[in-house]
C-alpha cells in the first residue's frame, strides 16, 4: 500500500475511533429521564468497616419515574433498619429534574430524599455521606 493511502486509511481509522468515544451530547429531559430502574450499584462505606456491597448482601431498589412526576417503587435492605430488622420502604412520591439533578420526595423515609441524583443517559447516580457513611447508589434504566 502506498505512504498516501495507508495515511488515509490511519486518518479515517482515527476518525472513527473518535467518533465512538464518550458522548457528551445527553441533555437530560423530563421525557428522556422518565421510565423504570433498578439498582446496579448499591455500595456503603465506613473508615470501620471498609465497603460493603448492599445488592451482594440482598438489598433490592427499584423505582419507576413516570413523566407526569410521580414515583413508585421499594427500597429494600436486609437488616438495614437502626433496630436491625429489614428496611422495606415504598418510594411512592415525586421526582423533579433540574439541569441533569434529580431529586425524589417520598412520605416513606430513606436516604433518597436526601440525595441528588445525576441523570445521565439510562443511568441515575446518587453520592451522600450520613454520619460518616458514604453511600453509593446508581440506577440503570430498565427500558
Amino acid at each position: 500500500m502506498k505512504t498516501g493511502n495507508l495515511r488515509a486509511v490511519a486518518l479515517c481509522a482515527a476518525m472513527a475511533i473518535a467518533a465512538c468515544g464518550d458522548d457528551d451530547s445527553f441533555s437530560p429531559t423530563v421525557d428522556n429521564v422518565a421510565g423504570s430502574y433498578t439498582a446496579t450499584t448499591f455500595t456503603v462505606e465506613t473508615d470501620l468497616v471498609g465497603t460493603v456491597d448492599l445488592l451482594a448482601a440482598g438489598a433490592t431498589v427499584s423505582a419507576v419515574l413516570d413523566a407526569d412526576g410521580t414515583t413508585t417503587g421499594r427500597l429494600f435492605i436486609p437488616e438495614g433498619d437502626d433496630d436491625g430488622s429489614d428496611l422495606d420502604v415504598d418510594l411512592a412520591g415525586t421526582w423533579t429534574l433540574a439541569g441533569d439533578t434529580v431529586t425524589f420526595s417520598q412520605t416513606g423515609g430513606s436516604f433518597i430524599t436526601d440525595v441528588d441524583f445525576v441523570a445521565s443517559e439510562n443511568r441515575l447516580t446518587g453520592e451522600g455521606t450520613f454520619d460518616d457513611t458514604d453511600v453509593l447508589l446508581v440506577l440503570t434504566k430498565d427500558d
